[in-house]
């Protein structure tokens, strides 16, 4: 079966300051449950704020290194989950359900992309 990443993409700069409500974390957690018992959900991981982030660059031959915030950017990705998944429609449906846990007061955009085997 297919694995898909998800990369969870949010505005940190317009994300709830006191961040998820612990009804959004049950809500959430109950969800994680279901995906791993069914076998869909491989791995998932929030990610620290782009202030705790460096970016590595390569371009014209040479690297540069550039530490957080990363302020130019409007969307970065917050978090990530590796689905396994008979199709690319069913990693889609997971992902709605994910969306769907959250307050009206995030705006988030949520990435599907298989992963190339081999």
């Amino acid at each position: 079966m297919p694995r898909y990443l998800t990369m969870i993409r949010i505005d940190e700069q317009n994300a709830p300051a006191e961040g998820p409500s612990p009804e959004l974390m049950e809500r959430m957690g109950a969800l994680i449950e279901e995906a791993t018992k069914s076998g869909v959900m491989l791995e998932t991981a929030g990610l620290t704020p782009t202030s705790a982030g460096t970016r590595v660059t390569w371009s014209g031959g040479k690297i540069t290194c550039t530490d957080g915030p990363f302020t130019e950017s409007k969307e970065v990705i917050g978090g990530y989950a590796i689905l396994q998944a008979k199709d690319k429609a069913e990693a889609v449906e997971w992902t709605k359900r994910f969306l769907r846990t959250h307050e009206e007061c995030w705006t988030m955009t949520i990435e599907v992309r298989e992963i190339e085997e081999g």
